[in-house]
């Protein structure tokens, strides 16, 4: 029994123990500030933890040039005082803002700002003169949405430019409307309640919160749909398809009446001339 406890107490007295016992309390401690801090740090930035007063450095920095330095407007850049937060955060989170060319603010790109730094520039676009906010997680949450009545509205009010399945397509006056496939619900619900390029702006008057949820939920639920028709070409309607198929059958018959045609005629050749 004496042999046991003088072991324990000389592992106890071991050099390596004192550093074990350290590193334990410091790993001890950071659990517990984790715990009692919240989430991680990385979480998107709140709207109520966006700074205006930085955001309008960064617009003077990188914005002002085309928009003027009050966000005013100028000869290139519309205004943007009334734009609403919802504009500037759908513009710059898709990376069509800032325009990289002329012509190019309809494509999505690259996303050059931070989202604490989208957060800021909006909060000060904001103050100017209001408009549309950014949406949050129950506004665009899909939860218990109406898919049905979303594919519903979508067909009514979407499809037409964005063809059936959020493929995008071509507009009137070398305009296009976008894909939705990479779009997020948060960007969804900001082009309809801001009308960003040739799109109307879809109110609550319009459509309706719920509504909104619904067309979100349909759209983000056709990405992982499996399709039944096969080759879909990219889901841009079946009328579309049915033309494809129909021209590609067309085009075969005529190209088997050809060969046709040709082999008899080749036959017949070298009949006369035998």
């Amino acid at each position: 029994m004496g042999y046991r406890v003088s072991s324990i107490i000389a592992r106890r007295r071991h050099p390596a123990a004192g550093y074990a016992a350290i590193a334990g309390g410091l790993v001890l401690a950071g659990a517990l500030y984790g715990a009692l801090a919240g989430g991680p740090a990385s979480a998107a930035p709140g709207q109520s933890s966006a700074s205006p007063a930085n955001g309008r450095s960064l617009f003077i920095q990188s914005c002002a040039t085309c928009h003027g330095i009050n966000a005013q407007g100028t000869s290139q850049a519309p205004s943007l005082i009334g734009a609403g937060a919802a504009a500037v955060d759908f513009q710059m989170s898709t990376g069509r803002m800032p325009a990289k060319e002329p012509g190019a603010e309809n494509t999505r790109k690259p996303v050059t700002f931070s989202p604490q730094q989208i957060a800021d520039i909006a909060a000060w676009i904001q103050s100017l003169g209001g408009g549309p906010t950014i949406p949050d997680a129950t506004q665009v949450s899909t939860s218990g949405a109406d898919t049905a009545l979303g594919e519903e509205l979508f067909s009514t009010n979407c499809a037409q430019c964005h063809n059936a399945g959020g493929s995008g397509g071509a507009l009137t006056y070398g305009k296009s409307a976008p894909s939705l496939v990479a779009s997020t619900p948060t960007q969804i619900y900001e082009a309809m309640v801001t009308g960003p390029e040739a799109m109307p702006v879809f109110g609550d008057g319009t459509i309706t919160p719920d509504e909104k949820r619904a067309i979100i939920a349909y759209i983000t639920q056709t990405r992982t749909e499996a399709n039944p028709g096969g080759f879909s070409l990219g889901r841009t309607g079946t009328v579309t398809e049915g033309i494809v198929a129909w021209l590609a059958g067309l085009g075969f018959l005529v190209l088997i009446a050809m060969w046709l045609t040709a082999k008899r005629k080749d036959m017949r050749i070298g009949g006369e001339g035998s």
